[in-house]
């Protein structure tokens, strides 16, 4: 394991955003290893980073095995890829500003394990659904960690998270098969299972909008989170499936 930190970037479909996103993380992180994780985008992605990564050593493509789609698979392999001391993980939308990244990585430098970007304003949603459906999942997770006598994060649900790899990867094999692959909030199955001591810490940032391309949220989002919320929350799921079905 070597010393620095890799951004991981899953990805799928995001040739809008996806170029600007290296360049200006390679730009402002010189020393950090770059990890496209793609889930076999159909548009230019894969090819903008393979010219990314054929100029710059620090800059991979990981193309996933098609026969196994999903955000959170995605995070979960590419911290089993990383090759580094630390990740974080991050969306390639701009939403996840890259400034936050030096503040975070500092405090997994200054000892943290775990380091959850965590959103100062959510009242900037993009709609009055996205907001209530930002915080009803916020609080359906929290519910299960306490459930789980865990520790909570103020915003389990942001996306933008960093840790220690080698402890995480022991997280990853160790409970992997309990996860839920699927689904969209790889940070909330791992809090499920990470030691009850670890240390954690949170680093505040500014969530943007969108830069380009299609937003990938669905109906379907809020389902595969409820399946993240032990028995009551799969039996939750059904409900919500059949409704939207």
């Amino acid at each position: 394991m070597q010393d620095g930190c890799t951004v991981i970037l899953p990805t799928y479909n995001e040739e809008a955003n996806i170029g600007e996103m290296i360049d200006v993380l390679r730009d402002l992180y010189p020393d950090f290893h770059v990890l496209v994780m793609d889930d076999n985008s159909k548009d230019g992605t894969q090819r903008i980073v393979s010219e990314k990564a054929s100029l710059d050593d620090k800059v991979r493509l990981f193309v996933r095995d098609p026969n196994d789609k999903g955000l959170s698979a995605s995070i979960f392999q590419g911290i089993q890829e990383t090759k580094t001391r630390y990740f974080i993980n991050m969306d390639s939308d701009f939403q996840h500003p890259p400034s936050a990244l030096n503040g975070m990585y500092q405090q997994l430098l200054g000892g943290a394990q775990l380091t959850i970007g965590v959103r100062k304003d959510r009242s900037n949603l993009s709609s009055f659904g996205r907001w209530v459906g930002s915080w009803g999942a916020h609080y359906l997770a929290a519910f299960t960690l306490r459930m789980h006598d865990k520790q909570i994060s103020s915003d389990i649900m942001s996306g933008l998270f960093g840790g220690d790899t080698e402890l995480i990867k022991g997280v990853i094999e160790e409970h992997g098969s309990e996860f839920q692959m699927k689904g969209f909030k790889a940070l909330f199955d791992l809090m499920k299972y990470v030691p009850k001591d670890l240390r954690i810490e949170e680093y505040q940032f500014e969530f943007g909008e969108r830069a380009g391309g299609e937003s990938k949220l669905s109906g379907g989002i809020i389902v595969a989170l409820l399946m993240q919320c032990d028995g009551w929350g799969r039996f939750c799921a059904r409900i919500a499936k059949a409704i939207l079905d």
